[in-house]
């Protein structure tokens, strides 16, 4: 139980208690929480840029080991999966929706849908993968296919560790642990989430669309 703040010496005013559980906010207004994943989010950014920066600047060089990566792709497919890992952000969304609300059995419907649609993503990566060291294009034959799965492969690890955070919301949620008054931990993961989202469509564009 949290103690009562005492008023000042002839001070009228009344201090209410605070609640052990409260939110403590920074001077910006935003929850230590959530400013420490906008923090680390601003890290991640500076990560993927020297990353595509990276693959731009060897996506032309060192070619003579192997095929190009430009003439392995299969746009459609990696539209599609695209589009799928794109979808999860708005079932992200619902899921915040339905936790505000209070109503546990759509948050963990659309929690799991979530999750759902980032491992298809994952496992269509995996394929590609799969499809390109089968044509000869390993990690190691040129500059430029190290790169390419350096920039990819990082970013499939953060949509796995993202399914991971949002299995735990799941399991939180059963254990009651997840309700509508914590539903910022749900907002956080779902800042995550997005982020993983906004980075692809620029992988996607960089990568396979513009060559």
């Amino acid at each position: 139980m949290s103690a009562t703040t005492a008023p000042h010496p002839g001070s009228d005013e009344v201090v209410e208690p605070t609640p052990a559980d409260a939110v403590h906010h920074t001077s910006t207004g935003l929850s230590n929480e959530k400013l420490a994943m906008w923090t680390f989010l601003g890290s991640e950014c500076l990560l993927f840029g020297g990353l595509i920066s990276t693959y731009l600047l060897y996506r032309n060089r060192d070619v003579r080991g192997g095929p190009t990566v430009s003439s392995l792709y299969d746009i459609p497919f990696t539209s599609v999966s695209s589009f799928v890992l794109l979808m999860s952000s708005l079932t992200m969304v619902l899921a915040l929706s339905a936790t505000q609300r209070g109503d546990q059995t759509r948050s963990r419907i659309w929690l799991l849908t979530t999750a759902l649609l980032g491992t298809t993503f994952v496992a269509g990566q995996v394929y590609e993968f799969t499809t390109f060291v089968k044509e000869g294009l390993g990690f190691t034959v040129n500059l430029q296919s190290s790169a390419f799965y350096v920039l990819t492969g990082f970013h499939g690890v953060h949509v796995t560790i993202g399914i991971l955070i949002l299995l735990s919301l799941v399991v939180m949620s059963l254990r009651g642990a997840l309700p509508a008054a914590r539903s910022e931990v749900v907002e956080i993961a779902g800042l995550y989430w997005h982020f993983v989202d906004v980075v692809w469509i620029v992988i996607f564009t960089v990568v396979y669309l513009i060559r």
